[in-house]
């Protein structure tokens, strides 16, 4: 799959995207179960919030964590995320 990095990014509607207190961590919420998130994942997908693309994001993130490079990781996330329905 070849990420659109121009076309704006939503979390799906269907999951939910929540601190887990039990396991100090972000997790995304499904029916069949619970995906365990770090904090790049994390940071990733709360800026899929449909006025964002992968550009955007990876933009963001290296201002906001002051470290470049950071396009292979993210962009290789969010085919991920997309591949498993999490983000469209």
């Amino acid at each position: 799959m070849t990420l659109d990095t121009t076309k704006t990014l939503n979390f799906s509607p269907f999951l939910r995207l929540q601190w887990e207190e039990a396991q100090q961590k972000h997790v995304i919420l499904y029916p069949e179960g619970i995906v365990e998130l770090n904090v790049p994942s994390t940071e990733i997908l709360k800026l899929c919030d449909g006025a964002h693309n992968a550009e955007d994001i990876l933009v963001e993130l290296e201002e906001k964590f002051k470290q470049p490079g950071l396009k292979n990781d993210i962009y290789g996330f969010l085919e991920v995320a997309i591949e498993n329905g999490w983000v469209s």
